[in-house]
């Protein structure tokens, strides 16, 4: 199908510029930036496109928030895992250092 390419490429723009809104509106309104997270993963959820890679670590995948490292977020290395804190809901993310 044609059309498959052009939807998803629309959807990772739009879940790109979501995400530029929520960093933009982070400092004056978190709870507008919360909301505009929600709507960049349900844009990916229903069109089956995966959250790009540089955003993954910009939110929280369990409470949606947009995370700002030293505000809502701390970052701890143990040994090569990185980890994650999301500050609003205590839950931590592992991720692989590179």
């Amino acid at each position: 199908m044609q059309n498959r390419g052009f939807v998803e490429r629309i959807a990772v723009e739009r879940i790109w510029r979501l995400f530029e809104l929520a960093e933009n509106e982070f400092s004056k309104h978190p709870e507008r930036s919360r909301r505009y997270v929600q709507l960049a993963r349900k844009i990916a959820e229903r069109n089956n496109v995966q959250i790009p890679k540089e955003l993954k670590a910009n939110y929280c995948k369990y409470c949606s928030a947009y995370l700002k490292l030293g505000k809502n977020a701390k970052l701890r290395i143990k040994g090569k895992m990185l980890l994650l804190t999301c500050l609003e809901c205590n839950k931590t993310r592992k991720m692989g250092a590179k």
